[in-house]
């Protein structure tokens, strides 16, 4: 980048560089300058989209007001600009303004599904369960995140909708294959069902990550008993 000021490639590598280290907040500057650069950059918007969910559970829904600052990229350094209808691209633009709004559209639904989540997550503390599924819902239906699946997961087990429990872990598995909570959640549900072949599945795929997990080699014990 010293070389050549906001090239796409080493800017979009750079962002995965910080995010693989779990600095989501130079990583989501990055990809905001990508955008800057190339607002058609699918690879960009999500990883806006990833790092504002990241900020979010991390920094709660103050996160903006803890980034570093995003520089500005020169009009010369942009390419496939759709400008907007007043005004020069990125003029009189908060640093945090997306160029032509996608990802804050987007990010706004993700902080209302952070939002419902956060909603659902105190229901269950209240032992709310039913309302808390209707919460989760509700989130999933703008953000389709492996936490709030795993959450609605528990709801289901409570209520013994182990079916329903089922399904919820095996989206989670989808986002996440190697998700602990959501592989003990499903091999719990499926022990509900009587299914203990598949239970035991899960137990033992969960049981490679997590060797030493405690709940699970107790879940595995009784499996073995039925």
């Amino acid at each position: 980048l010293e070389l050549v000021p906001f090239g796409v490639k080493p800017l979009l590598r750079r962002a995965a560089a910080y995010e693989a280290l779990e600095r989501y907040q130079l990583a989501y500057v990055d990809y905001k300058t990508a955008l800057q650069v190339d607002c058609s950059i699918q690879a960009a918007h999500d990883g806006v989209n990833r790092m504002t969910k990241a900020l979010l559970e991390k920094d709660g829904v103050n996160w903006r007001q803890k980034l570093p600052p995003i520089p500005t990229v020169p009009v010369s350094a942009q390419t496939r600009w759709s400008a907007p209808s007043s005004g020069a691209p990125g003029e009189n633009a908060s640093p945090v303004t997306a160029p032509r709004g996608e990802p804050d559209q987007s990010a706004t639904g993700v902080e209302r599904a952070q939002t419902l989540k956060e909603e659902g997550n105190e229901l269950v503390k209240k032992g709310n369960h039913k309302k808390a599924v209707e919460k989760y819902s509700e989130s999933l239906k703008l953000n389709q995140e492996c936490t709030t699946y795993t959450n609605r997961a528990l709801c289901y087990l409570t209520l013994k909708q182990y079916k329903e429990a089922v399904q919820d872990c095996t989206e989670a598995l989808r986002l996440d294959p190697k998700n602990v909570k959501a592989l003990y959640r499903r091999a719990q549900a499926l022990k509900g069902l009587k299914d203990y072949k598949s239970s035991i599945a899960d137990i033992k795929s969960l049981l490679k990550t997590e060797p030493k997990n405690t709940a699970a080699l107790r879940l595995l014990q009784e499996l073995s008993r039925a």
